[in-house]
């Protein structure tokens, strides 16, 4: 199984090749790990911590245990590792308390050896679900703590099949799981590992801090002035404004504040041209924010300002099974409508089961959901705020047992 592991990995980084030859992330990734080794800095005699995330998402999961951990130790060498250019590129819009950060070299023996050996890691956290075999064994072979902070594991993952056994070895060398549903605890434990606590998600820890740490964007707050109905649309691809497009500019909110996942000129201009009415760009400094009641945030870093003015939130991804971040307008109280596919976000789930969350599959229901919100605004929005609130405390948790 080793072998086809290895021309797995090999396989994979081929295709990025090519593809980086017209893709600009694509790009990113291959030229970001060649520059690794020339940029490694100097750690000698520091106490380091390795944070591993697969992206942006996953780094907003281990920010919490970062900045916890910074306070109790503050000569700690935080190391950051991304898998993905979307993480390493966006990383740095967060306040963080990172040293250094790069990409994970590719998963060779060689590779994870040398990284390992240079920085000689305390702890390692890897986030959420990944499992790198060659470094998952340098780590333990360095003798270096192995945690993994807010697991989420499926059924229907390699890990559970009865072909799995080579990658349930590597799971086996992590030293705690730290999970973020129940499922994934007793997905483990089906396969005799027990060494699981069921923490719940870092990410609730997140949007709090961040709620508290909040600094007013004056510019939407111009926008959006005496409001009393503000629709936010955020993390949106283009199938979200496919469904969002005549609601988006209509009488139902009087303002439409709408923040496309990926910011680049491309795919804003792709998206705004599914608008079905006027409307303004954030970075249009010289525009009359008078003249519509449509903004379309095309710059990273004001989603949280965004959803702090709003009252009812739309959050992207869901069409394509790769929804965003719900938790960010849940603590501000907004009810939160998202598409169809969310089965592989357990938090999706949780907060429709609360009744906080709303999944629409198309124009009808998302009319339907809508007049429901309307009419039960005030309650959903207190249930959504007490929701958060009530699953906080998973880094505290996470930082007892592992430190």
């Amino acid at each position: 199984m080793i072998v086809f592991y290895i021309l797995g990995i090999r396989a994979y980084t081929l295709i990025i090749w090519v593809a980086s030859f017209f893709n600009e992330k694509a790009k990113d990734w291959i030229v970001g790990r060649k520059n690794v080794w020339k940029s490694l800095p100097d750690v000698t005699n520091r106490e380091v911590y390795w944070f591993h995330c697969a992206s942006l998402g996953e780094f907003d999961q281990g920010l919490p245990v970062m900045n916890h951990l910074k306070e109790e130790k503050p000569n700690a060498f935080i190391l950051v590792t991304f898998f993905s250019p979307s993480g390493y590129n966006h990383f740095h819009k967060r306040k963080n308390p990172v040293d250094f950060a790069c990409y994970l070299p590719t998963d060779s023996r060689q590779n994870a050896i040398r990284f390992v050996k240079h920085f000689n890691p305390k702890v390692a956290f890897f986030v959420k679900y990944e499992f790198w075999k060659f470094h998952v064994d340098a780590i333990k072979q360095n003798g270096t703590k192995l945690y993994s902070i807010s697991t989420n594991l499926r059924s229907n993952q390699h890990f559970f099949k009865w072909y799995g056994g080579f990658f349930r070895a590597i799971l086996m060398q992590f030293d705690f799981f730290f999970v973020q549903n129940k499922t994934t605890e007793e997905l483990l434990k089906s396969i005799k590992i027990n060494q699981v606590l069921f923490t719940g998600d870092t990410r609730f820890d997140r949007v709090v801090e961040n709620k508290d740490q909040l600094v007013v964007d004056q510019r939407l707050a111009s926008f959006v002035g005496e409001s009393n109905s503000v629709f936010i649309a955020g993390s949106t691809w283009k199938e979200d404004i496919l469904l969002l497009k005549e609601l988006i500019g209509s009488n139902r909110f009087e303002k439409y504040i709408i923040a496309p996942h990926n910011v680049d000129e491309k795919h804003v201009t792709e998206l705004t041209s599914q608008l079905q009415c006027d409307f303004i760009r954030y970075s249009d400094q010289q525009a009359d924010l008078k003249s519509t009641n449509v903004i379309v945030v095309d710059t990273i870093g004001l989603l949280a300002s965004a959803y702090s003015f709003g009252h009812v939130a739309y959050v992207g991804g869901g069409f394509s099974g790769s929804l965003h971040n719900i938790l960010e307008p849940a603590v501000f109280g907004l009810p939160v409508v998202f598409g169809p596919k969310f089965s592989r976000f357990p938090e999706a789930t949780a907060f429709i089961n609360a009744g906080i969350g709303f999944s629409v599959k198309d124009q009808s229901e998302l009319n339907t959901t809508l007049d429901k919100l309307t009419n039960n605004r005030q309650m959903i929005s207190s249930k959504s705020i007490a929701f958060v609130e009530a699953n906080q405390g998973a880094t505290v948790k996470i930082l007892n047992q592992s430190l």
